[in-house]
């Protein structure tokens, strides 16, 4: 598989902070068997996130697009939004068992607003942005993304698990 990662965060689009969830996230991908072809970061604005979601997916389309940022409740988190925009289908499911996971560790997950959904046969989930809360989330849903990847990609398999 081939993954796409971009941080959303104003403060590490102007270089005003490092960022270490892209660089994590990578580091936890490459050790999944999953490489990297692009690690990106982006001011917290709607119309520039939707199109390099945009960008990315006809340019090399990935088996995955993880964002890690603008997922919670402030004004500048946009991230959602973009990803809707762009999206040709929602998969709930992802999110909600991202959240559901993260409620285990913080009652903040509750403020998480992440989607999941696929855009042109890439699976893109929105991941929170520090390095912990993201890779939790990525590795609560990690048993079910190769068979959603194989699946969004035209896998014409069943689905039974026994």
């Amino acid at each position: 598989m081939k993954a796409v990662i971009l941080t959303i965060s104003d403060k590490g689009s102007r270089g005003e902070r490092v960022d270490t969830s892209g660089p994590a996230l990578k580091q936890w991908l490459e050790e999944h068997g999953v490489s990297t072809v692009a690690l990106e970061i982006l001011p917290d604005e709607e119309a520039q996130i939707a199109d390099r979601l945009m960008h990315w997916t006809a340019l090399v389309s990935p088996h995955l697009l993880l964002t890690t940022g603008g997922t919670g409740v402030s004004p500048r988190d946009v991230t959602p939004e973009a990803t809707q925009r762009v999206v040709d289908r929602l998969i709930p499911g992802l999110a909600e068992l991202m959240r559901l996971r993260s409620l285990q560790i913080t009652p903040r997950a509750a403020l998480s607003r992440a989607v999941a959904g696929i855009r042109q046969g890439t699976l893109i989930l929105n991941l929170p942005g520090s390095p912990k809360g993201a890779l939790e989330n990525l590795e609560a849903v990690w048993p079910t993304l190769p068979h959603a990847v194989a699946k969004i990609r035209g896998d014409q398999s069943d689905c039974a698990t026994s």
